[in-house]
């Protein structure tokens, strides 16, 4: 098995151990030296604390409009998952390759980076970009400021295809996210004496309540998009904390909640009608008993959806390169909205399972890999001549 194969380059990247929460340098420095070593160029764009970079690398002419191949390098913790083996020691069975980010996404990334030489070695009349980002798990941050380097440059891209696990399938959508996390602040008193106080997780369990019916109207059959599974935007609470003791009326509560949104649904909305119920119903009885009582509602993370037209330029390449028009979507999110309000349209294409990834045991089949290598070679001949 050659060493720059795509089988080869997926099983080193699952070797580093770049969780969130964790550096992912000593990837970015593996991957940084390999295209080097080939010729290639790149750019490193370091977080404030230099412990996490974006990596950004042209291949073919730059003084022309290009592509954009995207993907992450983090990966979800491990932490309380029954693995049967080393999550970032990769390993082969039943033509299966196993280990955290096999699927989501390093399988991704190790195509592209297995095709680099074949792409060195082509006639491009457009470029081809690398752009690889961290923290892409806990909210797509790390893509944000690469992005603003994007913009700088005298020729925007003409597409970007992110390669998220989707079985091989093109996919134009997804739907946004907004993650927030609501402050409650009540008053605190002896259990005995509960009605002179103001109890935060009585006033949070309204809160929550509220968001139930908020989102049971969201799911209304007028509001539907059947392009999405579920085919309507949702509203969910996630974690919630308060409370000291069981005979202290507790003063602090807080929960986190999420809206997924299809396109036409604006997530901000649900965000406004909590705090109305809390202004107009809550707050007064609160402050009844005590004026320093609050509700803050706080944005933790958001990105866009992503909405891509299916007569678009962007869409009939992804169309050629995948072999297949039978476009569809996807219930997680990616990065490719923040990239279509950079002005740059974006699909998402990439080899195995989001029904694998975040899970014990994840694995890419080597069948979804060869599909892959496949599919970046069609793109290849694509940038030799005239784009569809």
């Amino acid at each position: 098995m050659s060493e720059t194969s795509s089988r080869a380059l997926a099983a080193k990247l699952i070797g580093f151990a770049t969780v969130s929460g964790d550096s992912n340098l000593a990837l970015i420095s593996f991957v940084a030296s390999y295209l080097e070593e080939l010729g290639v160029e790149c750019e490193v764009y370091y977080n404030e604390a230099r412990t996490k970079a974006n990596l950004f690398a042209t291949i073919g002419p730059a003084d022309r409009p290009g592509v954009i191949l995207s993907g992450h390098t983090d990966v979800v913790p491990v932490d309380g998952q029954a693995w049967s083996v080393d999550p970032f020691q990769a390993s082969e069975a039943n033509g299966r390759l196993y280990g955290r980010g096999a699927a989501d996404m390093k399988g991704f990334l190790a195509c592209v980076l297995a095709a680099v030489p074949l792409l060195r070695a082509r006639d491009l009349q457009h470029p081809v970009h690398l752009a690889f980002s961290y923290d892409e798990e806990v909210g797509c941050l790390g893509v944000r400021p690469m992005l603003a380097e994007i913009r700088k440059r005298a020729f925007r891209p003409l597409l970007c295809l992110i390669g998220e696990p989707t079985g091989m399938k093109p996919v134009l959508g997804h739907k946004g996210k907004l993650a927030m996390r609501c402050h409650v602040k009540g008053a605190a008193c002896h259990s005995a004496y509960a009605p002179y106080g103001v109890n935060a997780i009585h006033a949070a369990a309204k809160l929550v309540g509220r968001l139930e019916e908020i989102g049971e109207a969201l799911a209304d059959p007028a509001r539907r998009d059947a392009r999405f599974d579920p085919p309507f935007s949702t509203v969910q609470t996630g974690l919630i904390r308060g409370g000291r003791a069981l005979n202290i009326v507790p003063a602090e509560c807080e929960f986190d909640f999420e809206v997924r949104s299809i396109p036409g649904d604006d997530a901000g909305e649900v965000v406004s009608r909590l705090q109305d119920y809390a202004t107009a119903e809550l707050l007064p009885r609160m402050r009844a008993v005590q004026g320093d009582t609050d509700i803050r509602l706080q944005e933790l993370n958001a990105y866009p959806g992503l909405a891509t037209a299916r007569d678009s330029d962007a869409a009939r390449l992804l169309a050629a390169i995948a072999g297949s028009d039978d476009f569809g979507t996807v219930a997680f999110g990616t990065e490719g909205g923040l990239y279509t309000e950079a002005g740059i349209p974006t699909v998402v294409c990439g080899p195995g399972s989001m029904d694998q990834g975040h899970k014990p045991d994840e694995y890419v089949t080597l069948e979804q890999l060869e599909r892959c290598d496949a599919m970046l070679v069609k793109l290849a001949d694509a940038l030799c001549g005239a784009l569809p």
